[in-house]
């Protein structure tokens, strides 16, 4: 077949800014590459041409940043075009512009957020992507719930599809353990139980009430530290007053706390593999951050939240999960019973990491994606 996947207009594909969503297509459109005539459509960005092929993969950019701008773009795009299926990621209001421009293809829409809320989308632009669309694809049951609770006739056409991670990078082996070496030793983190926080800095995310569980964790763990990996938004070092109120935060810790800023999504699993236990204090309802995943590829024990859908990879075995996820006292609790029990730490890691080897590599996503796009 020949195939369109059409990118969100925020960030570019390949992910050389990051990005979930970019990342996941990324791990994807290799193998899915080889299985059809593929071709990616996504926003223009200075560090990458306006068309290139990579690996047999067409790549076109249009220009992006703002929705209205970016979806006249895709419009334009499709003009005299042909594609037998086309799949967009994560705006339903793309759709109907899409099957007006190309009403012979099929449609496949993957959801990664709550798109499908009256704030983003006006119920008759809901039921008519719903409408237009073959497939709805969501990365979690809750993705999938929150469809269904707005509109019940989502239901047959919805299949959840859990994303993935690079198993190979995030394997922990002599390089890996070289690179924590390293990494430790030029943070000053020689011999401390390490606390790793990646995401962005923003109020959702909860790396304020990470910082605020800190004084409770010192009490017991004099000689843990936090890394904190991650800018205000992707691959932007700007101080907001959010990421300026996080950094007082961490000015006055008991312990250490390093924050490192935006670091390439080429070089941050080497962050994985300097900490001890990863932290997830997501404080929305989270579709299903992916970082997860990331954490349980490079042997890590998880601290998450009872938020959206990030508990669906927590089977009791490989993390924890914080009920309340608003209190820091709460998470110092999990995190503190992760620190005196190395040989939990340990068994946590491992089983995380075989529940990846097992459920999250590339490989079986590109299989379900294949499966829905089969018919």
């Amino acid at each position: 077949m020949k195939v369109l996947l059409i990118v969100t207009e925020k960030l570019p594909v390949p992910p050389v800014r990051g990005g979930a969503i970019q990342t996941y297509i990324a791990g994807v459109s290799p193998q899915l590459g080889r299985a059809h005539n593929l071709t990616i459509l996504g926003r223009t960005d200075p560090l990458l041409p306006d068309h290139e092929i990579q690996h047999g993969i067409q790549y076109d950019r249009v220009p992006g940043g703002h929705f209205e701008l970016y979806r006249q773009g895709v419009v334009s795009y499709l003009q005299g075009k042909h594609f037998d299926l086309i799949h967009i990621f994560n705006r339903p209001l793309m759709v109907h512009a899409v099957r007006q421009a190309a009403p012979n293809a099929r449609i496949v829409l993957s959801m990664h957020n709550d798109m499908f809320l009256p704030n983003k989308i006006t119920p008759e632009e809901a039921t008519q992507a719903i409408q237009d669309v073959e497939r709805i694809v969501t990365v979690s049951n809750y993705v999938g719930r929150a469809i269904t609770d707005l509109y019940p006739e989502a239901a047959p056409k919805l299949k959840t599809i859990y994303s993935g991670v690079d198993l190979a990078r995030y394997r922990v082996n002599a390089q890996a353990q070289q690179a924590r070496k390293e990494l430790r030793e030029a943070h000053g983190l020689t011999g401390k139980k390490v606390i790793l926080f990646v995401g962005r800095l923003s109020p959702k995310k909860g790396a304020d009430i990470l910082l605020r569980s800190l004084p409770h964790i010192a009490a017991k763990h004099p000689d843990a530290a936090l890394v904190m990996v991650g800018s205000r938004w992707y691959s932007d070092d700007n101080i907001s007053d959010y990421v300026a109120y996080v950094r007082a935060l961490a000015a006055r810790s008991p312990i250490p706390v390093v924050t490192t800023g935006f670091v390439s999504p080429a070089e941050v699993h080497k962050w994985f593999w300097a900490g001890d236990v990863f932290v997830c204090p997501s404080q929305w309802q989270e579709p299903l951050a992916r970082v997860h995943y990331e954490a349980m590829a490079a042997e890590l024990p998880i601290v998450t939240t009872l938020r959206g859908g990030n508990p669906e990879v927590i089977d009791g075995r490989n993390g924890v999960v914080v009920d309340r996820p608003e209190d820091p006292a709460a998470f110092a609790t999990a995190i503190s019973s992760l620190l005196a029990d190395p040989s939990k730490r340990q068994a946590f890691g491992k089983h995380g990491r075989s529940l990846a080897d097992q459920n999250y590599g590339w490989e079986r996503v590109v299989r379900d994606i294949l499966g829905v796009w089969s018919g």
